[in-house]
Formats: structure tokens, sequence, C-alpha cells
């Protein structure tokens, strides 16, 4: 399977701006669109996704707490039901504007806090599979957590993503910070080409942890994302046209 590059935009909100959207869309497959509770707004969404449309790019859900003010990146005590509730409604506003564009669904994202929560507590995952299984598109997630364990035990895709411009604690837990870093893009390119290859991050600890890579975010408002984008799309070339190859053949 060829390894996708995603990206977390389309979150700039009113007249503040976040991430260099159109920077990163000719380096990307995935765009992974803001639906209004952490960021965007409907001109921004809509914005996003005739950009994403513009470039081939396939467009999925970033959904997220009701946290506008802390950019979804505070976590927050939430039922089952209120969670699929929330999860649903942002995925609806979202597939409006996919269908005035005329294009799919291509996958659901959790975003920020969310996405930390439903790794590791069982409600918020089920919440999110609550949804998922309506729509029959891929959820992205962390191999070897509860996005793995409850998705692919409902009966839904699951697709492990590896993080570029995030670090990883010693647990092979994902480190959500309120800003995102510099990351230098040799670096990020190298950590992306030994988890591909070896399947092992580097922590913070200092340790080598199993991660799994089926396709690779980087941040939008990661300081120089287009430049990170840029060679970790150099870095997959190789894997990627070796899976083609093999396909035709």
């Amino acid at each position: 399977m060829a390894i996708n590059i995603n990206c977390d935009m389309g979150e700039s909100f009113g007249l503040y701006r976040m991430g260099d959207d159109e920077g990163m869309m000719p380096h990307i497959t995935e765009a992974n669109v803001a639906c209004g509770f952490h960021g965007s707004d409907p001109n921004h969404m809509r914005r996003t996704v005739d950009l994403a449309k513009h470039h081939g790019v396939g467009v999925g859900a970033h959904f997220s707490l009701p946290d506008l003010a802390g950019f979804g990146r505070r976590e927050m005590a939430i039922d089952r039901e209120e969670m699929a509730n929330i999860v649903l409604y942002q995925i609806g506003a979202l597939k409006g504007f996919l269908e005035v564009a005329g294009i799919q669904l291509n996958h659901l994202k959790p975003h920020g806090a969310l996405y930390a929560m439903a790794a590791r507590q069982e409600h918020i995952a089920e919440a999110i599979a609550d949804i998922g299984q309506h729509f029959n598109v891929p959820l992205f997630g962390l191999a070897n957590t509860l996005h793995e364990e409850i998705y692919t035990a409902r009966g839904l895709e699951f697709r492990a993503e590896f993080f570029a411009d995030l670090d990883y604690d010693d647990q092979g837990r994902l480190i959500v910070t309120r800003e995102h870093a510099a990351v230098a893009p040799g670096p990020a390119a190298e950590r992306v080409r030994r988890a591909v290859s070896e399947g092992l991050v580097r922590t913070t600890g200092g340790n080598d942890v199993p991660v799994r890579a089926e396709t690779i975010c980087v941040h939008s408002d990661t300081p120089g994302s287009v430049a990170i984008a840029r060679a970790i799309r150099e870095v997959l070339k190789p894997s990627n046209e070796n899976d083609l190859t093999a396909h035709d053949n």
C-alpha cells in the first residue's frame, strides 16, 4: 500500500490565519479539514475544500472537542452519546461543502486532545466508532492503541498514522502540545524513513518504540511545514514507487 501524506488544515478563523494551506497542497495526498469546533468557519471550510479539489487531494473530516478558544487541545469530560453527536455535527457540516464541490468524504480523523483521549478512553473511541460506522471511510489513528483496537473490532477500516512533526513518549503515546515547535525538514524526513523502513521511532526519553506508518501527518501550523512535507515526499518516493511497480506486475 502506498504511504500517503496528510495534513491538518483549513484551521484559519475569520481574519486569523493558521498555516500555509496553499503551500502544503501540492505536497500532500489527504487534507484533514477542520470542521468549526477547534478552528475554521464556513468561508475557510469552503476555500479549503475547493483548494483540495483543485489539487486532487482527498478531504477528510478533522473533528474536535468544542474548544475554539483552546484550539481543541484541552481535554474535556464528555459522555459517549454527547461525543458522538458532536462528531456527527461536524462531519455533517463538512459533507455539505463536499457535496457542493462534487467530491466524496475520504476519511475521518479526530483532532488534538480528542485524538489523545480516543487513544486511551474507551467511551470516546466507541463514540467515534458509533458515527464512523455510517460513513464507510477509513479512520486515522495510532496503531496499538484504542484507536486500532476499537475501530477494527467494530469492523471499521483503520489507517495507522505516524506524525513527522510531533514527539512520542516512552509508552509510544503522542505528545500533544498547545503549540507546535519548529522541526527541521531533514530530521523529520529521517524519522519518517525510519518509521516506514524499521517500524521504530526514537522517544523523548531516548528509547525506540514500535510504530506503524500507513499515512504520515504534517501539521500546517508547524513552522516550516511546506519544507517538511517536501522532504517527506522525497524520502517516501522509493517505497511508493516500489508499491506501484508491484501493482503493475
